[in-house]
C-alpha cells in the first residue's frame, strides 16, 4: 500500500524539473509535491557531464528561465555556471527541500477509479511506492547512464586511453599527449579547442562535416540592455531578440537552404587560414538545421585549428593499431588518447513502465498532445525541448500550460483530464523530425505527433507561446472528468 499521496510528483531535478517546481509551487503553494532525482545530485545534465570545455550549445537569455534573469556577462556559459544557476534557483525558491536523491521511478500506474497514479520507486536497494493525481517527468530524452559508442575495428588493440565525454575520468592526464576527438557535434566542437591547453595536438576525426557557426561568446546588446533597463526588463527584451534571430535563421535555413549555406561558408573562410580545406572539413552534405547547429564562442575551434594546435581530419575508421587510427584513406592518425565523441542514447522518459487501468502503454503506440501530453493518459506532462533552440523556452511554455491546466480543473471541479485522438484526419509523424544519428536511432522507441493541430509538434516557439499561454484550455481535444 502506497504511504504517501502528493499533489504532484516531478521526476527528474534538472534544468526542467526544477523550473516545473518553481511553477507549480508559485502558482499552488498549498499543493504538496516532490522531486524524484535518480543519481544523487541537482542539476541534470549540467551535473552528469564533467568533460573539459564543457558548455551551452545555445545563449543563456533564452536557455535560462524566464523567471529569473540570467545576470553573468557570458552569453555562451561554461557547465559549471550553468549547474550554479540551477543550484541557486532552487535554493532561492526552497526547491531544494522538495528533491529526494537516489530515487528511481521505474513504473506507474494510472487508476480512473481513484483518479490518481501509483509509482514506483526504488531507492537504497529497495523498492516502494507512492501516489500522486499528477505526474510531470523532467526526464529528458537520453540515456543518463551511458553515451553510444560504434563497434570500431581493433579498438582492443589500442594501446592507449578510450574515453566517452559522458563518463569522464576525474584523473584523466591528457598532459602532453596526442589526442583524437571522433565527432563533429556540439560536444567534440567544445572538447577539440578546450583540450589543447595541455595536450601536444588534438584531432577532431569526422565521418562528414558539421555546420559551425562563430558567435560571440558575451552579448554587448545584452549586456548594454541590462545596463539600461535592468536585468529583468533587459533580459526579457533581450530573450525575445535572441528568439527573434534564432528563429529567423532557421525559417531562412528552411526556405532558403542555398543562401544560408552560402553566408556560413563564407563566415568559415573568414575565419580559418588562407588557402584552408573548407570545402572538404566545413562544407556539410545536409542542408543547415536538417540537423543543429554547433555554436563555437568567440570562434574557439577555428582559432585553435588556425594555430596548429589543433586540426581536422574528414575520413572513415578502417580500425584501431596499438598507436592510434587506421583510416581509410590509408592515413594512420597517431593517438595516446581518444575521445568518442560520438553521441547519446535516447531513452524515452527514463525508461518507466506506464499502465492505465492495468493496460501497459506501449509509447509508439501514443500521440504527443502539443508535444507535451500523451493521447490517453490522464493527469500526465513531459518536458522534451526544441531541437532548433534552447531547451528552457519550451520547458517554461510546458510548465506555464500545466499550470493553466490545473487551475481550470480547479476551477470546474475536475479530477483527471486526458487528450483523446479521435480525429481521423490526423496521420501519424515522427516525434522529433530531426536528421541526427542519435535521434534517428531511437525515435521509433518514442511516441508519435500529428499532422494537425494540436497533435502536430511545433518548432517556433512565438507560436507555441501563443498557443499555450492563450489559447483554449477545454479545446475539445483535451477531456476533462
Amino acid at each position: 500500500m502506497a504511504s504517501e499521496n502528493l499533489d504532484v510528483l516531478i521526476v527528474g531535478a534538472g534544468l526542467s524539473g526544477v523550473g516545473a517546481a518553481h511553477h507549480i509551487q508559485s502558482a499552488f503553494p498549498h499543493r504538496t509535491y516532490a522531486i524524484l532525482e535518480a543519481r544523487e545530485a541537482m542539476g541534470g545534465t549540467w551535473d552528469l557531464f564533467r568533460y573539459p570545455g564543457v558548455r551551452s550549445d545555445s545563449d543563456m537569455q533564452t536557455l535560462g528561465y524566464r523567471f529569473r534573469p540570467w545576470t553573468q556577462a557570458k552569453a555562451i556559459a561554461d557547465g559549471p555556471s550553468i549547474l550554479e544557476y540551477v543550484r541557486e534557483t532552487a535554493a532561492e525558491a526552497g526547491i531544494d527541500r522538495h528533491i529526494r536523491y537516489g530515487h528511481r521511478v521505474v513504473g506507474a500506474a494510472w487508476s480512473t477509479e481513484d483518479s490518481r497514479w501509483t509509482v514506483d520507486v526504488e531507492s537504497g536497494g529497495e523498492t516502494f511506492q507512492l501516489t500522486a493525481k499528477f505526474l510531470y517527468l523532467c526526464t529528458g530524452y537520453y540515456h543518463y547512464d551511458g553515451g553510444y559508442t560504434p563497434t570500431f575495428p581493433g579498438i582492443e588493440r589500442f594501446g592507449g586511453t578510450v574515453v566517452h565525454p559522458q563518463q569522464w575520468p576525474e584523473d584523466l592526464d591528457y598532459a602532453g599527449k596526442k589526442v583524437v576527438v571522433i565527432g563533429s557535434g556540439a560536444t567534440a566542437v567544445t572538447l577539440v579547442p578546450a583540450m589543447t591547453d595541455k595536450a601536444s595536438h588534438v584531432t577532431m576525426l569526422q565521418r562528414s562535416p558539421t555546420y559551425i557557426i562563430a558567435v560571440p561568446g558575451e552579448d554587448p546588446i545584452a549586456n548594454r540592455l541590462r545596463g539600461l533597463l535592468g536585468d529583468r526588463l533587459g533580459y526579457r527584451v533581450t530573450r525575445w531578440k535572441n528568439v527573434a534571430v534564432s528563429t529567423l535563421l532557421y525559417q531562412l535555413s528552411q526556405r532558403r537552404p542555398r543562401l544560408v549555406k552560402s553566408l556560413l561558408r563564407k563566415a568559415t573562410v573568414k575565419m580559418l587560414p588562407p588557402g584552408y580545406d573548407v570545402d572538404t572539413h566545413f562544407r556539410p552534405r545536409y542542408d543547415p538545421w536538417d540537423q543543429r547547429l554547433c555554436l563555437v564562442p568567440d570562434g574557439d575551434l577555428f582559432r585553435a585549428i588556425s594555430s596548429g594546435k589543433a586540426s581536422v581530419a574528414t575520413d572513415e575508421i578502417a580500425d584501431f593499431s596499438e598507436t592510434g587510427i587506421r583510416l581509410r584513406s590509408g592515413t594512420e592518425l597517431p593517438a595516446d588518447v581518444v575521445v568518442t565523441a560520438t553521441g547519446l542514447r535516447l531513452l524515452a522518459f527514463g525508461g518507466i513502465r506506464l499502465a492505465v487501468d492495468g493496460r501497459e502503454i506501449k509509447l509508439p503506440e501514443t500521440m504527443a498532445y502539443k508535444g507535451m501530453m500523451l493521447s490517453g493518459l490522464p493527469n500526465f506532462v513531459f518536458t522534451i525541448g526544441y531541437t532548433n533552440a534552447s531547451w528552457t523556452l519550451k520547458a517554461d511554455l510546458v510548465s506555464e500550460y500545466t499550470v493553466r491546466l490545473l487551475k481550470h480543473m480547479d476551477a470546474n471541479g475536475f479530477r483527471r483530464c486526458v487528450p483523446v485522438n479521435d480525429d481521423p484526419r490526423v496521420s501519424e509523424r515522427p516525434l522529433m523530425n530531426f536528421q541526427a544519428g542519435y535521434v534517428q536511432r531511437s525515435v521509433h522507441e518514442f511516441p508519435k505527433s500529428g499532422s494537425r493541430r494540436p497533435w502536430q509538434l511545433s518548432m517556433t516557439y512565438a507560436v507555441d507561446a501563443v498557443q499555450l499561454r492563450r489559447g483554449r484550455v477545454d479545446d475539445g481535444t483535451m477531456q476533462f472528468g
